[in-house]
Parts: structure tokens; sequence; C-alpha cells
């Protein structure tokens, strides 16, 4: 598992790219790096992996195969904003999963959330910030409740704000 990325399923737009992706860039047999930073659920080392001093996580981000995974970013230390950078960067250049009108999250896709096209007579975004049509973060609102009411706006969580799935948005804002 890589740390801090979450990719497309195969039976999802782009998993089956992102897949070839990674095979070409760490072909097998291919040394690479380990920096080890977690075991999950399933017992799986996860860990950012770098061939050649370059990190594989951030250049799979950096091309639109991957996106950045909010929840466990955290554990990517000191690249945390290199991540977030790549995948603004992709996002605005519409790379690959990005080039999608409504991507739909690797981790929605696992829960089975239906991906929903947000119209202006279903979503009244009236006193949502401009993100709102993009992509938002929590450093978008200025409160909770500002983060909440986009969160309740649509169905999934395609602006990623419930990093903990919980249903509470942006936790940390006041």
């Amino acid at each position: 598992r890589i740390a801090c990325i979450d990719a497309p399923e195969t039976a999802q737009p782009f998993g089956a790219e992102a897949a070839d992706r990674l095979a070409q860039a760490l072909p097998s047999g291919t040394p690479v790096t380990l920096r080890i930073v977690d075991t999950d659920r399933y017992g799986r080392r996860v860990a950012e992996a770098y061939r050649a001093g370059q990190s594989v996580g951030l250049q799979l981000v950096a091309e639109g195969y991957a996106v950045v995974y909010d929840e466990y970013l955290a554990s990517c230390g000191a690249t945390q904003e290199d991540y977030r950078q790549a995948e603004a960067t992709a996002q605005a250049a519409q790379l690959n999963f990005w080039s999608q009108a409504v991507p739909l999250m690797p981790w929605d896709f696992r829960r089975g959330v239906t991906p929903t096209t947000p119209t202006a007579s279903s979503v009244d975004t009236t006193g949502f910030p401009t993100c709102f049509a993009g992509d938002c973060d929590c450093g978008d609102f200025a409160t909770q409740a500002a983060a909440q009411a986009v969160l309740d706006a649509e169905p999934g969580d395609r602006h990623r704000l419930d990093g903990d799935q919980d249903g509470v948005a942006c936790e940390s804002l006041p």
C-alpha cells in the first residue's frame, strides 16, 4: 500500500490506467526505497515508495492517476504540502482522474456512493464559497457550520470535508 494517496479502483474510471501507470513507474525488479509509515487494518505495510530518490506516490498524484488521501496524509510528514500542491495542479489541468466532470473519490466508490452532478435546480449554492463548483477544502470556510452546509448539500463527499467519515465536516473549525 502506498502511503498518503488513494487511486481509483480498477472498475472505476481511470482505475486501469492508474494501475498501468504504477506498473510503468515500478516495473518488476526495480529497486525501491520504502519508508514504512503504518500497518493497515488488513495487516499490510503502508509505505512511501521511492524510485531513484523520487516519491512514486507523489508522481502518481502529480499526473492525476491518484488523489491525496487526506485521512492518512499526516503520515507523510514534511511532504504533505507537496502532495496537496501536486493534486491542485493536476486537478487544475484536468489530468486523467480529474478530467471527469464529477470525479468520484476512490473511498466513495468503495462505499458504493453513486456519482451525481449537482445542478442549479438540485443544489442552491447561495452562500457557498466559489470553490463549490470545483473543489473546496476546510480552509475555504470560516466556520464548521458553513463547511457542514456544503457537505450536506449533495450526496457523497466530493470535496473531502469529512476526513473521518463521521458525517461532520471540518471538525477543527470553530
